[in-house]
């Protein structure tokens, strides 16, 4: 006879679910570094091209060209936002999604808990039956003699 667990099937649809769960964490926190690094890439753009519009200052220097750097760095900024406002929704989503994990992570710890109660406590009886045959043999042997 060997140990069965009534509740196993739940258990494993439970620790799908974590995993399920765990996955779609992941693939959040995955997004958020993606557009911090977009963030830093356009920060650096705009570093840049502030760097270089200062370089041609003083040079001979086409009013178009001059406008039209002042364009791309207002593009970098408003792209800079959109970001910004990205990552705020993702960290809110995240936020969300850990409360959710966390509660599916709950689920399965309190079954596989219960479930190693139960194992626990079929060993006992099991090694209990053992030691009731083992003594039960000893006994119907000495009599014997």
């Amino acid at each position: 006879m060997s140990f069965q667990f009534s509740l196993a099937t739940v258990l494993r649809v439970r620790g799908i679910i974590e995993e399920q769960e765990e996955r779609l964490l992941q693939k959040i926190l995955f997004e958020i570094t993606q557009t911090r690094e977009a963030l830093a890439r356009t920060d650096a753009a705009i570093i840049g091209s502030d760097a270089a519009r200062q370089d041609d200052l003083f040079k001979p220097f086409m009013g178009r060209n001059f406008h039209a750097s002042y364009g791309e760095v207002e593009e970098f900024k408003q792209n800079r936002e959109k970001l910004a406002e990205q990552i705020e929704k993702l960290e809110q989503l995240r936020d969300q999604q850990l409360k959710v994990y966390e509660n599916a992570r709950r689920n399965r710890e309190m079954l596989t808990d219960m479930r190693e109660e139960k194992r626990t406590a079929y060993d006992s009886d099991i090694a209990r039956l053992e030691q009731k045959t083992l003594d039960d043999n000893f006994i119907a042997r000495r009599g014997r003699s």
